[in-house]
């Protein structure tokens, strides 16, 4: 016991230790619907006087695409001297959906936005974390409009947006602090595009990815060793948060994700969409149902999964992903499901008509919580670039907040309680069936674990 407590302390510590900044209570909001964020988003846009960074994965060519970047260039052209930059993925602007023909791409359309409206500039930049997109890309979150942050783990899209009849469930903060803003601001134009593994997506002359291969590994080899500069500037006992950002293994984004695990007293929330949690983070939710601590993990349902495919639609080898992700999860809830009996371990499964989930975060004793776009996978713990803003609320002020957040997150999941509820192989379409064993006889699915 005295062990336990001693790595614990360690732990808090650690978290106790990282720098911080003040955040007043009244200039952070959690929105709780993609509808929401998305007229957050363009209210933002259309007030902005100095700045706005717009950071994704990827930003579609759809309706809310093209709502989006309209607004873009209205608020440039209204005010000439705002700076406005998008960052995005360089290999994924330049391909189709998986499975798709690379036709008309996103990045066709922003030459295409960028020549139609010429005498305004609205730069597009591409990122190219590493040289293949299957060994990395862009995944930091938070876009930086003026002195705030509105942190989504949502791309750009339809779908995300809630444009049409379908919506993707994700987390959506909107926090206003200067300093916060100017640090992940000082990240972006200094160590982000001050390189040439980032190119303008929005001209036709762009080179290609052979042309930018030293750079992108020059790139990344940076990466690894530079995270947010800042000072500390709050204290312990207030509302403060702490923006982290890493890639590779041995990061501080990673080490504060398992601090922040292991430092758990009472109770831990994990969401996210893909089951498929890093051996570390397994190890730790194993040890604190030992040590007797709540542990609650919140999932998508496989047909919530955005890599599902109904069974009335042409299969994709793709479409495999969400039943891997199950199986998973089932293996993991047989092994533990002694403390599932007990009320010490709860599974939710997320599902709501045809909608898909993409939540992402940690909740630990009403103190802590992590918001992020890192799905808790060991492609996110090794290969993208990933960020998050950690959240100290030693005085709960955010109670209320965090408890509205919770109580919508939980609204469409469903307890399981035995593991048998879960379909197991034998119950997936014969064509799922036929590859899962396929992929498990010349053992490459802990290789498309560790990268889907």
């Amino acid at each position: 016991m005295m062990l336990s407590k001693f790595k614990r302390g360690k732990h808090q510590q650690q978290l106790c230790c990282l720098p911080k900044l003040p955040q007043a209570i009244d200039d952070i909001q959690t929105l709780y619907c993609p509808k929401i964020f998305r007229s957050t988003l363009l209210a933002l846009i259309a007030q902005a006087t100095q700045r706005i960074y717009l950071i994704a994965l990827y930003f579609e060519q759809d309706e809310a695409g093209q709502s989006i970047l309209a607004a873009l260039y209205q608020a440039k052209k209204q005010r000439p001297e705002l700076k406005i930059c998008l960052l995005v993925d360089w290999h994924r602007a330049q391909r189709g959906r998986i499975g798709d023909v690379a036709v008309n791409t996103n990045a066709d359309w922003y030459c295409q936005m960028a020549e139609k409206n010429a005498g305004t500039a609205v730069p597009i930049y591409g990122v190219a974390v590493n040289t293949r997109e299957a060994l990395g890309v862009l995944h930091l979150k938070g876009s930086i409009i003026d002195d705030s942050v509105i942190y989504s783990g949502a791309s750009i899209n339809d779908v995300y947006l809630y444009q049409h009849d379908k919506y993707r469930y994700d987390r959506y903060q909107l926090i206003k602090n200067p300093a916060l803003a100017a640090v992940m601001l000082a990240y972006i134009e200094q160590q982000v595009l001050n390189t040439g593994a980032v190119q303008r997506l929005d001209r036709r002359d762009r080179p290609k990815n052979s042309d930018i291969k030293s750079e992108t590994r020059q790139f990344r080899l940076k990466l690894r060793d530079v995270g947010y500069q800042f000072a500390n500037d709050a204290n312990n006992e207030e509302l403060a948060v702490t923006p982290l950002v890493g890639l590779g293994k041995k990061n501080p984004l990673n080490n504060a994700i398992h601090a922040l695990m292991c430092s758990t007293e009472q109770h831990l929330i994990i969401c996210t969409p893909y089951f498929n949690l890093p051996t570390l983070l397994m190890r730790n939710i194993t040890y604190l149902l030992r040590k007797g601590k709540q542990v609650e993990i919140i999932v998508g349902d496989k047909t919530a999964n955005d890599f599902y495919i109904p069974e009335n639609q042409p299969f994709k080898m793709i479409g495999t992903l969400p039943y891997l992700y199950e199986i998973n999860l089932r293996r993991f809830f047989r092994r533990l499901q002694r403390y599932v009996d007990i009320g010490q371990l709860i599974i939710r499964l997320w599902k709501d008509g045809d909608n898909s989930y993409h939540l992402k975060g940690i909740w630990v004793d009403d103190t802590w919580q992590l918001i992020t776009g890192n799905n808790l996978n060991p492609r996110a713990w090794h290969l993208d670039l990933e960020n998050a803003i950690l959240i100290h609320d030693p005085q709960r002020q955010m109670q209320e907040q965090r408890t509205k957040e919770l109580l919508s997150i939980r609204r469409h999941t469903r307890v399981l309680t035995h593991y048998l509820e879960l379909d197991s192989l034998q119950q997936y379409p014969i064509k799922v069936r036929k590859l899962i064993r396929r992929i498990r006889r010349i053992h490459i699915d802990r290789l498309i674990n560790r990268i889907l």
